[in-house]
């Protein structure tokens, strides 16, 4: 399933739970050796599964148990420039500035 910014959040969360009990169940782990090696209690990761709601911190201790952490970085990347912000960034690189603007109507053909 893809997620997107329509996506209501009660989905989202239940398609992360789903995501995450698959991801435990390749990785060969049961539920409760996930939540003894992400120190949580076993009832904690049974709800996330199931999609209901959590705490980000909860989370973080399962990226980290699973050797995910670095998938953060995909997540909410450091750096991250908008369209726009690169559009503008290049070109002041090519020392170029519109100086006129279009108003509807006035293109031409």
């Amino acid at each position: 399933m893809k997620i997107d910014r329509l996506t209501p959040d009660t989905v989202i969360l239940k398609e992360l739970g789903q995501r995450l009990a698959r991801i435990r169940k390749q990785q060969g782990l049961s539920q409760d050796d996930l939540a003894l090696e992400a120190g949580l209690g076993i009832a904690t990761l049974r709800r996330l599964e199931a999609g209901e709601g959590s705490q980000m911190e909860t989370w973080l201790k399962l990226m980290k148990a699973l050797h995910m952490i670095s998938s953060i970085d995909t997540m909410l990347p450091e750096n991250f420039d908008s369209p726009m912000a690169q559009a503008l960034s290049a070109s002041k690189k090519k020392g170029q500035r519109k100086t006129k603007s279009r108003v509807w109507g006035d293109e031409t053909s």
